[in-house]
């Protein structure tokens, strides 16, 4: 099967939890962990969102971490372990993040022209009433937030409206560079990193969660007859788009997951090159390595099926994967 040459050529996974052994972890770790807001253990407790924010918190700061909790979670364990003077803004660019995303045409094309007028409206210090558009405005003042990474990010989605799959990875990699780069980017501005390593880490890892995240949509575009994967390395190993759509599970069709994961595990391996030279200031923005890298071992463990079910899975560990990270200050 196609894991049988993964340790050539990915070499071992480095998740955060299993090397704990080499540095014995604080005292209380579990107990912190479980005092996350909205964190989801076993047995289903957690605090609200509403204590995330402290007793000053407007309603729109709460707007845009109770989104960011629905809609995209991951972001909002990882911008929960941001330092405390960061927090609200991060919650504001990944809540614009995700209301930025549209998958209708017609209707994406309105909330594109929507989004360039507000980031224009904002930094013309007239947002409009909107806690999203708000609270990205309190952002960009306080941090001086570079206008061009948000637009990037607005232009490219925008072109991506026509739901046609990828030419070939490299024009994957340019769609994750600049969105999920580019929200790094500004995640960096944010934390008041100006470091050219640390910028470099920055692309790799946005280029990976794209990677990642088309993947892991997989599943769900087929459910809609859709396809976004590759087309160069789908024909590269004789595969159809009507094989996804079939859930075929056939060597060939895990050999194009297989090569698709190893760009993204490619990338992860470049920008922890840059480990020793990135500021440990940076270090917060890029906790969501963990997440990818829970991922990239879960699919290798299933043999390259993208269809497996555990793939859809919430890891409830994740919070605990994401804290021990952060305190062990590494990426």
């Amino acid at each position: 099967m196609a894991a049988s040459t993964l340790g050539s050529a990915w070499g071992p996974l480095r998740l955060g939890v299993p090397s704990l052994c080499c540095r014995r972890p604080p005292r209380g770790l579990w107990a912190r962990v479980r005092r996350l807001p909205g964190f989801q253990g076993p047995a289903g407790s957690g605090r609200s969102v509403a204590a995330a924010s402290g007793p000053g918190a407007s309603g729109t700061d709460q707007y845009c971490m109770e989104l960011l909790r629905k809609r995209d979670y991951e972001s909002y364990l990882c911008s929960l372990l941001l330092p405390a003077q960061s927090r609200s803004s991060a919650f504001a660019l990944r809540a614009f993040n995700v209301k930025d995303s549209v998958s209708e045409k017609t209707i994406g094309l309105m909330r594109m022209q929507f989004w360039k007028k507000t980031v224009d409206d904002i930094y013309s210090d007239n947002p409009p009433h909107q806690p999203v558009a708000i609270e990205l405005w309190k952002a960009v003042k306080r941090h001086n937030l570079t206008k061009r990474w948000l637009m990037k990010i607005i232009d490219e989605r925008e072109k991506n409206l026509d739901d046609k799959a990828y030419h070939n990875i490299q024009e994957l990699e340019n769609y994750a560079e600049n969105t999920q780069s580019s929200l790094l980017y500004l995640t960096l501005e944010i934390l008041g990193v100006k470091d050219l390593h640390a910028d470099h880490a920055a692309s790799h890892i946005g280029k990976a969660q794209g990677i990642v995240t088309c993947l892991r949509a997989t599943p769900y575009h087929g459910t809609r007859r859709r396809v976004f994967l590759p087309m160069d390395i789908c024909m590269l190993h004789g595969v159809s788009q009507e094989d996804f759509l079939r859930k075929n599970q056939d060597k060939n069709v895990r050999d194009v997951i297989y090569d698709i994961a190893s760009q993204a595990h490619l990338h992860l391996k470049h920008a922890r090159s840059f480990h020793k030279s990135v500021p440990v200031k940076a270090f917060p923005a890029f906790l969501q390595t963990v997440a990818l890298e829970d991922y990239l071992k879960k699919i290798q463990q299933v043999d390259f099926d993208i269809f497996h079910p555990s793939l859809q899975q919430r890891n409830t560990l994740l919070p605990l994967f994401l804290y021990v990270q952060s305190w062990r200050k590494r990426y």
